[in-house]
């Protein structure tokens, strides 16, 4: 009777349905795989990373627009992401009355909730998104940009695994 090779001696075999679900949610590849603990642990880790940098560098430290090189990273934790930008495009930004882009409000600057432009605030309550002070925009920006980087390995391990799925009632 011959023993089955050691997952150590295993060549590792392509799982692309587990690497799209780990790109669509962090965790779900490996939770597909069979894997609970460890996608517990990677969702844990990759989405606490990443809205841990937006509870610290605030909703501005995910803009497509304004910061598209670090996006790229970003976007690699999944939809949440993107969900993430958009929310900050339409719902904080000020379209700008000239190229009709969105942009960040200058100080003195409102945003009418209707039409998204700017306006004067005679009110003194701000703009609806200013970037954070220093250099906090700057770690909210890479702690989340971090995330997808994570992610990024998250995916290509459950997209090409040695590991079995565990057995029925086993732990993962």
């Amino acid at each position: 009777m011959t023993t089955p090779p050691s997952p150590a001696h295993q060549s590792p075999r392509l799982d692309p349905v587990a690497g799209v679900l780990a790109l669509l949610l962090p965790g779900l590849g490996h939770f597909y795989q069979g894997h609970r603990l460890r996608a517990a642990y990677v969702a844990l880790g990759v989405l606490g990373l990443f809205f841990g940098g937006i509870l610290i560098g605030g909703i501005d430290s995910v803009d497509s627009r304004e910061d598209r090189i670090w996006f790229l990273g970003q976007a690699l934790v999944g939809p949440i992401a993107f969900g993430a930008d958009h929310l900050h495009q339409t719902r904080f930004k000020v379209l700008d009355q000239i190229t009709n882009q969105p942009r960040s409000a200058d100080p003195g600057e409102a945003r009418d909730p209707r039409t998204a432009r700017p306006y004067a605030d005679p009110t003194g309550n701000g703009p609806p998104n200013i970037k954070s002070l220093a250099k906090v925009n700057e770690l909210g920006t890479l702690f989340s940009t971090i995330a997808g980087m994570l992610n990024l390995i998250v995916i290509i391990d459950a997209g090409l695994t040695t590991r079995p799925r565990p057995a029925r009632g086993a732990p993962a």
